[in-house]
Parts: structure tokens; sequence; C-alpha cells
């Protein structure tokens, strides 16, 4: 059975800290990582936090032939008094064991990665920004790593968490983006990984990012991948319409990713008493409710861009405009409750929050 204990290793050699204001996203990395690994014999064993390296494998890990790799992504926040606190850590675990589950990766106990992030926080946590929309960004990763060139599950693996002080995912964080409407490519398919983190995920969908940004809209709107109809997710981001004064999502069907924030986001609807569903919805519907003038706000949803306003989607040839390419009260609302529960300003009746220094199951 593997050891509580977490080993520590700290660095000798501090990094110079970037400029804050100009942080960007994903660009800088903390002193320190977690690292623990995984074999047949053992289960998972040797947890450590070490300093920030690069990593050995051998050419021929199967991780490199296989794609068996799966992520989450998570955040740190700052209060005005110093506090540093998790969003909901517990969903996030959760959805990873969900992602190992399908990609044929072992388990991990929930509780004593939150646990070891929390204590990897706390070693860097003068990393953890303080201004205004920054936070620290929490990459956690398993990758399959057994030296092997045959199709099958592999006996090894690692799991790695990486910090990352980062200011607005989309730059100006407010302002709508604009959205290409992907009815060529398809992402996935019910009974494919589409509702799992796995890597192989995001490099299906570069290629459609890639010939969006040349027409100059920042994220692909994926449709369903039999159909081509049915609105599903965009590339980082779930997907939410204000139609008529009621709020509608895709529902979840086995292809679309069940977001931390779209969660969020449902609960304060429901909380507020704004009519909100869960259904499948045909791109044709969107753009009739455009052109009825009922298209009142759309957004996206997740841990990166936390609410990102829709000013534009482009579908075939149509253009639908959004709110005259302004933010909505709803996506401001959402923002601002969501945002100010991450970092302490609005009391969380939810529950949601933790303290990093709750840290009384690590020695």
């Amino acid at each position: 059975m593997m050891s509580k204990k977490i080993e520590i290793t700290l660095t000798t050699q501090k990094k110079d800290k970037p400029d804050y204001n100009k942080l960007g996203f994903g660009r800088y990395f903390t002193d320190h990582m977690f690292v623990m690994d995984y074999h047949t014999d053992k289960g998972w064993y040797d947890p450590r936090i070490v300093p920030y390296e690069p990593i050995s494998l051998s050419p021929s890990s199967m991780v490199f032939h296989y794609g068996q790799a799966v992520f989450e992504g998570m955040k740190a926040y700052r209060t005005e008094k110093g506090q540093v606190l998790l969003f909901r850590p517990d969903k996030n675990l959760s959805r990873l064991n969900t992602s190992n589950e399908r990609l044929d990766i072992p388990a991990v106990d929930e509780a004593f990665v939150i646990d070891a992030i929390k204590k990897l926080i706390t070693v860097d946590k003068e990393w953890v920004p303080t201004a205004e929309g920054q936070s620290l960004y929490i990459r956690p990763f398993i990758i399959a790593t057994e030296p092997y060139l045959g199709v099958r599950p592999s006996s090894e693996y690692k799991l790695i968490v990486i910090l990352s002080p980062v200011g607005s995912y989309y730059g100006d964080q407010l302002k709508p983006v604009k959205i290409y409407v992907e009815d060529d490519y398809v992402r996935s398919v019910k009974g494919g990984v589409g509702f799992t983190k796995t890597s192989g995920n995001y490099a299906a969908s570069l290629k459609a990012q890639t010939e969006a940004e040349k027409v100059g809209y920042a994220q692909v709107l994926w449709l369903d991948g039999v159909e081509k109809k049915y609105v599903e997710e965009v590339g980082s981001m779930n997907i939410f319409f204000k139609i008529d004064g009621e709020v509608v999502t895709p529902a979840l069907n086995g292809s679309i990713l069940a977001g931390v924030t779209r969660d969020s986001v449902i609960n304060l609807l429901k909380h507020w008493g704004v009519p909100v569903s869960e259904k499948k919805i045909a791109i044709e519907d969107i753009y009739e409710a455009s052109k009825a003038g009922k298209l009142e706000e759309v957004f996206g949803t997740g841990t990166a861009a936390v609410i990102s306003p829709v000013g534009e989607l482009k579908w075939e040839d149509h253009v639908m405009n959004v709110n005259n390419g302004e933010i909505g009260p709803i996506s401001q609302k959402l923002y601002d409750a969501i945002t100010g529960i991450q970092s302490g300003k609005i009391k969380d009746e939810f529950g949601w929050t933790t303290d990093v220094e709750e840290l009384a199951t690590i020695k």
C-alpha cells in the first residue's frame, strides 16, 4: 500500500519571477512539481515534490505510440486576506478518474492527490498571483511510461502536477469572442472518448482551430459527429445560449466534457431562478432564433476562460451577431459570481472552495 508520506526536495536555484503584468496563459512554470509513479506490481508509489525539471523517458514509452494520456485543469486563487483557495477540486479529481477508466489507466486516490496538490501549492505559494483576473493554473496529468511497442494498456504510468501563474485565457477576459461553427471535421462520437480529458481529443481539434483562426475566429464550435446537426461544445469550453429568456446548453451525451464550470453555472442559474435546461440543440434552431431576434446571449464556460461571452457565430454562410457584440447581463452576472466565490470576495454558499492551508492528512 502506498505511503501517505510525500518526500520533498526543494530546489537550490529558484527561478526569476515573470512580469505579472504580462503573464498570458501557460507560459511560465513554478519552481517545483509533484510526481508519483505506478507499476502493476506496486500500485501508485513514491509520491514526491521535486524541482521542476525535464522528465526522461524511453523513446519506446507507450504514451508516444498509443496515446494513453489524460489531464485536468484547475486553478488556485489568492484572496484579499492572503488565503489561497481551490475551486471544486473534488470535481476535477473525480473527472480525472472518469478519464482514467475510459483510457484503461489505473485510478488515483482522489483525496490524496488533492492534498498533494495543496502541499505543492504551499511549497510554491509565492507564485500565486495577486492581481484581479490572475490565478495559479494547476495541470495534473498521467502518461503511460512502459517501454514497449505493443497495443495494450501500459503497466507503468507517471502522474505529474505542474503549476503556472496565468492571466486571462483570451487576454481581454470579457471581450466577446468570435466562434466558427465546424461542420466538416468532427471531434467525437458517443462511445468514443469525447467525454474525457485525453490528449488525443485536443490533437484532433487543432486542424479545425487553425482553419478558423485563418478567417478571423477565436474558437471552433463542434457539432455532433454523426448528423453534424446538433451543437456539442467549443474547443476549450462548454457552450450556453440564452434564447427568449431561457438559458440552454447541450445535454451530456457521451461525447461532451462534463465541465466543472458548466456545472457551477447551471447550479447558479437554478439558485437565481433563471430558467435553464440541458437538451439537444440543433444549430438550425440557433440560427432561427438569431433571425427572429431571440438569441439574446451566447457564452462559453471553462476553467481557463471562466465565462467567455460570444459576440458572433459563423455557420456555413450565416453570420449571427449576438447582443451587438457586447457582453450580456447573464454572462456578466455569472462571471462576477464565480470569480467572486473563487477569490473569496463573495460568500461561498455552495461549499465550492477549499483553503490550501488545510493539510491535515499530509506531513
